[in-house]
């Protein structure tokens, strides 16, 4: 069982991921589709995941655990605002939205996988 994605690609995809996620939430509040022209506070909240970043790269059970914490919120948040806003705003958000949920899926795989003999 050690070969797909449970094995050595969750945490690869996790982190590829978290990449993502980073990427489009700063963008997102920046220069995609931001709630004031120029940019808003907003773009704080990528924060939490570029403290994770380094550690998540390589692969520490502590970044997995926070993940699996932290990413729920920011599937919520791209749902919420996908629904709530239109057009460019709305599209960045589900697609915020949809790399926040495939990336908690790699979390929790990369967490069955590293769980060991605990079963």
């Amino acid at each position: 069982m050690a070969d797909g994605i449970e094995g050595r690609g969750a945490p690869r995809l996790a982190a590829a991921g978290l990449v993502a996620l980073t990427l489009v939430a700063l963008l997102w509040e920046w220069v995609l589709a931001p709630l004031r022209p120029g940019g808003s506070w907003l773009v704080l909240k990528a924060l939490p995941l570029v403290l994770l970043l380094p550690s998540a790269l390589r692969g520490t059970r502590r970044a997995l655990q926070w993940l699996s914490l932290l990413l729920p919120f920011y599937v919520a948040e791209g749902v919420v605002r996908g629904f709530s806003e239109s057009g460019r705003h709305a599209l960045v958000a589900w697609v915020a939205a949809a790399i926040a949920a495939a990336t908690l899926g790699a979390v929790l795989a990369w967490a069955r996988a590293s769980r060991g003999g605990n079963r």
